[in-house]
């Protein structure tokens, strides 16, 4: 008896979905209207937007293997299941932090005065200027801000503080710098490939030309900064060797000349205060000289080091002038509008006919 009313029931619910199905088909007039509509429609959204140019940079930083720079040591730690290398002597700054590092205020900010070049290099200016200045958008964009745009009109008028954009501060930024920065934060990404450690930089512009030079222009920063991190103490020591070892040099000096005096003015002399004099000057002399030459040691080895702690990075795949746009997806947007619009259109047509049949029955 169940076997037969769940055999009548899905043969009921066949008979409704070819009745539906029946009913759209009635109704096709329609569903073609609305989604010649739709095609108007997408095809209006789709020219209206402005085009987008994406260049992609590839390059493949240096990783440094603390373990291997061990030694024996870190062999048998390995074999015991110890890893030094987390440990001790890993870079602090891995590729897991260059997005946060492409990102940050300070490292975009460093961008605004690039100067930028468009494709018919008709004009050169700041990217700052560009971003700012000499962007397109679409032109319901200019009705949604123009309330936004009233309200600051009107915020302006009854403030007492000018806000100069000439001026770029990163601790107090104007409201047209932080619209600009959040436009360029956008218009970056950066992504890390885990396993091989590869850095993809993406910089997507409405000028091909622009975005080309934006890529390589923070590709470029990017490499400056992980150097300058990785090679400022190496640097500092340096520094500090070079001035010990002038002031090393210029006291061993000092003593040479003290020694030879002593030895000139006092020639047929033979005293004791006289050999405990000559052996005092020939102590510091041999003293002074001892930490010149260390030092001087010292420095060579401080140059290797900056050579060492020098990263080095291979670009895969260099910017180059997009030819194509990335963006907009002309025919998938018009495909979404037409098929949301189907979509839409069935749905409340078959909530139309389950509506009337259940007022009819």
């Amino acid at each position: 008896m169940d076997n037969n009313n769940h055999i009548l029931s899905s043969s009921q619910q066949e008979i409704d979905l070819i009745a539906l199905a029946a009913y759209l088909w009635k109704r096709k007039r329609l569903l073609l209207k609305c989604c010649g509509i739709a095609v108007v429609t997408g095809l209006i959204v789709a020219f209206s937007l402005p085009k987008e140019y994406t260049t992609t940079v590839k390059l493949a930083p240096e990783t440094t293997d603390a373990t291997s720079k061990m030694g024996n040591l870190g062999g048998l730690a390995a074999m015991a299941g110890i890893d030094l290398g987390s440990a001790a002597g890993q870079d602090a700054l891995s590729p897991n932090l260059y997005p946060d590092i492409v990102h940050s205020t300070p490292f975009l900010l460093e961008l605004f005065p690039e100067k930028v070049t468009d494709k018919e290099k008709k004009q050169t200016m700041s990217l700052y200027d560009y971003m700012a200045d000499h962007q397109r958008a679409a032109w319901w964009s200019a009705v949604v801000k123009a309330p936004l745009k009233g309200l600051a009109a009107l915020r302006a008028l009854f403030s007492h503080t000018e806000e100069n954009d000439s001026v770029l501060n990163a601790f107090l930024l104007t409201r047209k710098q932080e619209a600009v920065l959040r436009d360029l934060r956008q218009r970056t990404t950066v992504f890390v490939e885990k396993k091989t450690m590869v850095v993809t930089l993406a910089v997507e512009m409405q000028d091909p030309l622009i975005s080309a030079e934006v890529a390589r222009s923070i590709a470029g920063k990017l490499q400056t900064y992980i150097t300058r991190y990785r090679t400022q103490k190496a640097k500092k020591d340096l520094e500090f060797t070079e001035k010990v070892l002038k002031e090393s040099r210029a006291a061993y000096y000092k003593a040479q000349q003290a020694y030879a005096a002593f030895e000139d003015g006092n020639k047929n002399i033979i005293s004791a205060s006289y050999r405990t004099e000559q052996e005092r000057l020939r102590n510091e002399m041999t003293l002074t000289f001892n930490v010149y030459n260390t030092l001087a040691q010292k420095l060579e080895q401080d140059k290797l080091r900056v050579q060492e702690q020098t990263p080095v990075y291979t670009i895969i795949e260099p910017a180059s002038v997009p030819l194509k746009a990335s963006s907009p997806k002309k025919l998938l947007i018009l495909v979404a509008f037409t098929f949301l619009t189907f979509l839409g259109g069935s749905g409340y047509l078959m909530i139309k006919k389950i509506h009337w049949s259940g007022e009819q029955a």
